[in-house]
């Protein structure tokens, strides 16, 4: 299942404007008698690339984090790989 989260506009160096959509990503997870939702993230520009990291955590409250971080700072599907690494 995914969630569109947010939208956001920026421009580049130069001057063209960039629009992101940013989605949660939800799996079920099931483990013996344990079931849990396990949270990813995808980021879609308009007229341009996708990058989606499923699987990041199984924490509601940290997945919050990460996706208000990446709202926040506008990042793009080129960039998502190097913050979630360094947020991890």
């Amino acid at each position: 299942m995914e969630i569109e989260i947010a939208a956001r506009t920026c421009k580049d160096e130069a001057g063209r404007n960039h629009r992101f959509h940013y989605f949660l990503t939800v799996e079920a997870v099931e483990s013996g008698r344990l079931f849990c939702e396990d949270y990813g993230v995808r980021i879609q520009e308009e007229e341009g690339d996708n990058t989606a990291v499923p699987s990041i955590t199984t924490s509601a409250t940290r997945i919050d984090e990460l996706m208000t971080l990446l709202v926040d700072h506008k990042v793009g599907p080129a960039g998502l790989m190097d913050v979630i690494s360094d947020w991890l």
